[in-house]
């Protein structure tokens, strides 16, 4: 019987299986895959098998039903549908295998259940997975969307209060409270923004043109003097190569750019310097923005997570800047990194593919 085969073998079906999934070159092996996922679905299995040698087997959807749930705790502890799917083929594989070398006695009619339970397991797995995705993406909309409005409603109620102080003149406009006025017109722009961006980049909306860097950078720059002046920090911004061009959306891209410098404004005292500088090879544009936080904690996790940690003392903002200037980087097929700076500061590199210089050269003769 094939149930009772699972249960002789259990440790070697176990073992292969975890070999299986270790060795493969995708999907990466999540933590605790192996410990966890592996032996869950072989007890289900072999239940599922027992129970269908017996007068009453289980009905069809049982197998679903257990997969199902199986399926959702794997995926809530951080596995992916398709680690999850792998899995079960696996251990499928395995077992054939190992009856095949060791001659079992297992009937037709089995491997038949077994395929059968295989099937709708692999398919109430990725059912669930849709599931609960779309519950999850539901309950972030709606949450982000609640903490974008009250962070709207804060940074306008601060506007309207300095608005109202100013209007009366009991205080100057070059004074704190016209800094403070700035500073939250320039927050509710890039909360905005940040929106804008994060919708487009939902939507998968891109509209690519020809940008010439160096008009690029002047803009972004003119944003980061108002900061520098409202923040009390030294803005530096080195001479760009007006050769230079990429193929971009130039409000993802942008907001890419600004997040970084935002941040780097946020998190660089009064006093302090940001740089922001560009380089370039044959082939790639590398924007840098250059701060002086002091340097990243080695407890700080990935920074560019959606509501991860901040870096920093101030903890305005919702925490997606990075997260944003992350999505819109890839979908320029480029890439963002940090170097940290213990002590002094952080510089964040935006990469992006510029656009080839035969191509320049041949749009400027035609």
């Amino acid at each position: 019987m094939l149930h009772e085969f699972i249960a002789v073998n259990r440790d070697e079906i176990t073992d292969r299986t975890r070999d299986s999934v270790r060795n493969r070159r995708w999907p990466s092996v999540a933590i605790g895959e192996l410990e966890h996922g592996v032996p869950l679905f072989l007890t289900q299995l072999s239940e599922t098998l027992r129970r269908e040698a017996t007068p009453v087997p289980f009905p069809d959807h049982a197998i679903g039903a257990t997969a199902a749930r199986h399926g959702a705790d794997l995926l809530r502890v951080g596995f992916s549908v398709s680690q999850v799917v792998h899995d079960y083929g696996d251990i499928c594989q395995v077992i054939t295998a190992l009856a095949a070398e060791q001659q079992a006695p297992i009937t037709v009619e089995e491997f038949h259940t077994l395929n059968r339970c295989l099937d709708t397991a692999i398919a109430e797995a990725v059912t669930e997975h849709a599931r609960v995705t779309a519950h999850q993406r539901s309950t972030e909309e709606v949450e982000r969307l609640g903490d974008a409005a009250h962070e709207l409603r804060d940074s306008l109620n601060t506007a309207l209060l300095s608005f109202r102080a100013l209007k009366r003149g009991v205080v100057g406009l070059n004074g704190g409270t016209g800094s403070i006025l700035g500073r939250s017109l320039m927050s509710l722009r890039e909360i905005i923004d940040r929106t804008l961006a994060d919708v487009r980049l939902e939507a998968g909306t891109q509209r690519r043109t020809r940008v010439p860097v160096a008009m690029f950078i002047d803009e972004i720059a003119a944003l980061g003097m108002l900061h520098s002046e409202y923040r009390h920090v030294q803005f530096i911004v080195d001479p760009v190569d007006p050769a230079l061009f990429v193929d971009a959306d130039p409000q993802l891209l942008a907001s890419a750019v600004t997040n970084v410098l935002h941040n780097a404004f946020k998190n660089t005292p009064p006093g302090g310097r940001v740089i922001l500088r560009t380089r370039a090879d044959e082939r790639q544009l590398f924007v840098e923005v250059e701060d002086e936080c002091g340097g990243i904690p080695p407890s700080k996790g990935d920074l560019f997570r959606a509501f991860g940690e901040r870096r920093g003392t101030d903890r305005s903002g919702l925490g997606l800047g990075l997260s944003i200037a992350r999505k819109a980087v890839r979908a320029h097929a480029g890439e963002i990194a940090i170097r940290n700076m213990p002590g002094q500061g952080c510089v964040f590199t935006i990469e992006v593919p510029l656009v080839p210089n035969d191509v320049n050269t041949a749009q400027a003769v035609g």
